[in-house]
């Protein structure tokens, strides 16, 4: 596992989320942030997708029900949003399953709810990355 993947990214990104927890700071709604760091993001020039469905299957058949990760970043970063007083085992769970569904090994949590300071952390899922050809 190489643990530098999408380094890069993820620095323009976090630059992103750090600029709106110190602009707007803790104790707003969710998708107040979301729209915030929409603008950051664009006024930066970094791309992304913001709400884009994933589509879930059972043994080979289209599920109905869609995963909505907050944000598809760069093309290569799938970020979940939080504004709550502590990060979860089931927030953890819920990106990694996005993870999982989008087939992308690097995702981002973050929580803009925690007091003081903004709360993420990176998660890389191994067997997502490919070899180098």
């Amino acid at each position: 596992m190489k643990p530098e993947i999408y380094k890069d990214e993820g620095y323009q990104f976090m630059g992103a989320a750090f600029e709106v927890y110190n602009d707007r700071g803790y104790g707003l709604a969710e998708e107040i942030y979301q729209e915030c760091l929409e603008i950051e993001l664009e006024l930066r020039g970094i791309s992304f997708l913001p709400k884009a469905e994933l589509k879930c299957f059972y043994k080979g058949r289209e599920l109905k029900k869609r995963y909505i990760p907050d944000l598809f970043v760069l093309g290569c970063l799938v970020v979940e949003m939080k504004a709550v007083t502590e990060l979860a085992p089931e927030h953890e769970a819920q990106l990694l399953n996005y993870m999982r569904i989008a087939r992308q090994p690097v995702g981002y949590l973050v929580n803009f709810g925690h007091k003081d300071t903004l709360e993420w952390k990176r998660f890389i899922l191994s067997k997502l990355i490919t070899a180098p050809q």
